[in-house]
């Protein structure tokens, strides 16, 4: 019994005293075992200094308190629709949806058949809590993904992100409420090849990579590329910390990927001014980027001198502020 915890009346030096201060801590505590910390004399002391000053020691000295600043979590609600036959031709849309739920967000895949009954639900839980909501579609879930987008502009609702892979051709154009949109398709294929583009005056991020050179990628694996994915996952952990507006007005990227090149998904185009002495290599090497995504934005001979103050689209990332501002700070 705490009441009953004491020094034996009496009993003579430091040992007896230190006993009794351990069984008190324990009964504080109320746990029936001391842990091994518990006993040791820093730990003790320490205790005894908050008992006298419930401030910790570094500011009753008149240290200020050290204080991080809690990291941002992410948020969002992902949709992931399949196509037709989905369960045999799809799968990579369970896949991707296990590693974002392993990642940290809550992420559900569906049959394309049932999108407007999601779509009514999604916006009952959007209502409720506006948390960010991202879709991704292959196929027809892919055109689905868009027809979801357009009823969300409907009702007044954002779209963080939404990603096609190789949507079907017959999907609507991707709304102004649309953030950030990426299309990843076979231009050549029937069963997909959705060339998708936005509405006159999309005021977001737009990025297309036809994969119609790569002779690996077909319809039936184009949404299980490992390294799709990978990036996939990582732009949604970045929604939260990452606003939609950045500097510069966005510019739009539409790529044809070259055969035995990484597959890099960046977010839009940046116009930068080029100064005396550029070329597009020269912007290349300064910017770390592959010339191709260069010479394809900007068709003109790679070497060719830029006039100073001619406009050049780069690609770039939507990554978190900090991670960006050093490589584009330190020229311009």
């Amino acid at each position: 019994m705490c009441g009953a915890v004491r020094g034996k009346a009496g009993s003579p030096g430091r040992i007896a005293g230190l006993l009794a201060v351990v069984a008190t801590l324990a009964c504080i505590t109320g746990s029936s075992t001391v842990p091994a910390t518990a006993g040791r004399l820093p730990g003790i002391k320490q205790a005894a200094a908050q008992s006298v000053d419930s401030k910790p020691q570094s500011q009753a000295r008149g240290a200020p308190a050290a204080t991080e600043a809690a990291p941002i979590q992410p948020r969002g609600r992902v949709y992931l629709f399949r196509g037709a036959l989905g369960p045999i031709f799809s799968t990579g849309m369970d896949r991707l949806a296990e590693k974002i739920v392993r990642a940290g967000l809550p992420a559900e895949t569906y049959e394309f058949t049932l999108c407007g009954l999601v779509t009514t639900k999604a916006i009952e839980k959007y209502r409720q809590d506006p948390a960010p909501i991202i879709l991704i579609g292959h196929s027809m879930g892919g055109r689905c993904a868009l027809q979801f987008s357009v009823k969300l502009q409907e009702e007044g609702i954002p779209v963080s992100l939404v990603v096609t892979i190789d949507p079907a051709h017959l999907s609507p154009e991707v709304p102004a409420n649309v953030e950030r949109y990426i299309n990843i398709f076979l231009s050549k294929n029937v069963l997909g090849g959705g060339d998708i583009k936005a509405v006159a005056g999309f005021p977001g991020h737009y990025a297309s990579y036809d994969m119609d050179k790569r002779d690996e990628i077909l319809h039936i694996n184009i949404d299980k590329v490992d390294v799709v994915h990978q990036q996939i996952v990582a732009k949604i952990m970045q929604l939260t910390a990452t606003p939609a507006k950045v500097e510069g007005d966005p510019q739009p990227l539409r790529y044809v990927v070259p055969p035995k090149v990484d597959i890099e998904l960046w977010d839009s185009g940046m116009a930068v001014t080029a100064r005396p002495g550029d070329t597009l290599q020269t912007l290349a090497a300064q910017y770390h980027l592959p010339l191709w995504s260069l010479t394809q934005v900007n068709p003109m001979p790679d070497n060719m001198p830029l006039v100073p103050g001619q406009q050049v689209v780069l690609p770039r990332h939507l990554e978190p502020l900090k991670a960006v501002a050093e490589p584009n700070t330190s020229r311009r």
